[in-house]
């Protein structure tokens, strides 16, 4: 069998990249006074290539390149979709809602690109250094995109508590690979998987362990490591928290998953505990935190945060069902949460005149479209039938389940409908005219543009395509649960997966 060329490996991100330094290199050469709007379409013309790419990478059989530092498989194109697909609907948006005269704009988009470079390469990464350095990659970006607004308090305070906070996560993620590297003398995911059962130290095994997960679970926004999440939410556009919120959590799940399932599997009866731990802890606290916010970014935030618990639910989960869920989880949570952020968007606008939920009462008679797309993505995210958030739900709890963790299950079925009260609070506000008020009276109802319109309607197709015909997406989420279990390394050439070792 002829050997995959290395760089067919790594083609989404080297496409991403490419696109990335073509919106800089034209943002440089235009004049001062022209617009830069066009700049996101070339993003968006580069997201879909690299969309594309990875789909293609399906007919290349699973490996690793690069002296075993990036793999291909399943799961890893699994996740480059997701990604690609987020970054897709998130451009699109930002194309019709940043405003002309928005300063640095082609670097706006040259930032989404970037930072999806470092999203995608952090999902197949197999080798730890590799992983520090794509998580980097992202998360720079998004400190930037974070503080975009710089007139007003608000964003540069995000970037700065983002940007700190970010960093100490980043530190104990690399003491906890110190550790390990100290205890098995690798980096090599794979290679960890088989000496960390037989390290003489194995206290730092688990001490490395530990640390990389508080790391992760700080990019998660999970309880208790969510400080971050609300003044983020709320300093930064609403176009880039529908890209913050969705596309670094999936690749830090993917992470995660990657940790706990592929690098430490013999250690299930200790890290599975914790993770349940903090799944009961993000549930419970943000659904009580988000029924006291009146902002609705804020509620969001802290909407956020229990998601990540009913997500984390699923790693209770042994094996391919556990890593399935998951994986369906997040990319439910992702078509759903992007579309109310695209909603919220056109509602409040670029400077958020509108960020309450009492600002929403009437919308759907202001803009029944919007209105009634906001009302849907709400039933979604409660977990309502003939949506993605209930089979998100469903398969996640029944993961639990299937593991005899049939209290995580009950603790998520209770916190779901805790979480229903303020979703359908902000849905019956929308719902309801402002007493004494017509039609006419209130404000006057956003216009929605065809970048935009395009991002709504991705949004909502993933949506009810998650809800009605999950089939084919959680046949290729099993898919990459396979190609996550077990360890392709075996005695041969170091580095090499077992289809690609020399005949004997």
């Amino acid at each position: 069998m002829n050997p995959v060329p290395d760089i067919f490996r790594i083609l989404p991100e080297l496409i991403l990249t490419l696109t990335g330094v073509a919106v800089m290199f034209i943002d440089a050469s235009l004049p001062s006074g022209w617009p830069r709007r066009p700049l996101g379409w070339v993003a968006a013309i580069g997201t879909t290539l690299a969309l594309w790419a990875s789909l293609w990478q399906l007919s290349l059989p699973q490996g690793t390149a690069f002296f075993a530092t990036v793999e291909t498989s399943a799961f890893t194109i699994f996740f480059h979709v997701l990604i690609c697909g987020i970054v897709l609907v998130a451009l699109l948006l930002s194309l019709d809602t940043l405003p002309e005269d928005s300063h640095h704009q082609g670097e706006f988009y040259a930032l989404v690109v970037f930072g999806a470079v470092g999203m995608c390469l952090l999902t197949g990464a197999v080798e730890l250094l590799v992983v520090f350095i794509a998580l980097e990659i992202s998360s720079i970006s998004t400190y930037i995109l974070a503080g975009y607004r710089k007139n007003t308090g608000r964003g540069p305070e995000a970037a700065i508590k983002y940007f700190l906070l970010g960093s100490f996560a980043t530190a104990f993620l690399l003491y906890g690979v110190a550790l390990i590297f100290g205890a098995t003398g690798t980096t090599q995911i794979y290679e960890i998987a088989h000496l960390a059962p037989s390290a003489q130290n194995h206290a730092f095994v688990l001490a490395g362990m530990a640390l990389m997960l508080v790391g992760i679970l700080f990019k998660v926004s999970a309880a208790p490591f969510h400080v971050w999440t609300p003044d983020v939410y709320e300093g930064a556009p609403s176009p880039v928290v529908a890209l913050l919120s969705t596309a670094p959590k999936a690749a830090a799940f993917a992470l995660l998953m990657r940790v706990v399932y592929e690098m430490f599997p013999t250690l299930h009866g200790l890290w599975s505990p914790l993770l349940w731990i903090v799944a009961v802890l993000s549930m419970t606290v943000g659904n009580l935190a988000a029924l006291r916010q009146e902002n609705v970014k804020r509620m969001l935030a802290y909407s956020s945060i229990a998601h990540a618990g009913y997500l984390l639910a699923a790693f209770a989960g042994l094996g391919t069902s556990g890593i399935a869920a998951a994986s369906f989880y997040a990319a439910a949570y992702a078509a759903m949460n992007v579309g109310i952020f695209a909603v919220i968007t056109l509602v409040s606008g670029y400077d958020e005149k509108l960020p309450m939920i009492e600002d929403f009462r009437g919308l759907i008679y202001r803009s029944p479209l919007l209105g009634g797309l906001l009302i849907f993505f709400l039933a979604s995210l409660v977990g309502i039938p003939f949506t993605g958030g209930f089979f998100g739900k469903f398969y996640s709890f029944s993961a639990a389940v299937d593991s005899g963790a049939v209290a995580l299950a009950i603790i998520g079925l209770l916190n779901s409908g805790l979480a229903a009260a303020y979703y359908l609070r902000l849905a019956l506000v929308a719902a309801q005219r402002t007493p004494g008020k017509s039609g006419e009276e209130m404000a006057p109802a956003p216009q929605v543009g065809v970048a935009v319109g395009a991002a709504l309607f991705f949004a909502v197709a993933a949506t009810l395509i998650l809800g009605i015909v999950p089939g084919a997406v959680l046949r290729a989420a099993e898919a990459g649960a396979h190609t996550l279990q077990a360890p392709p390394v075996q005695s041969g050439v170091p580095g090499l997966s077992v289809a690609q070792q020399p005949n004997p």
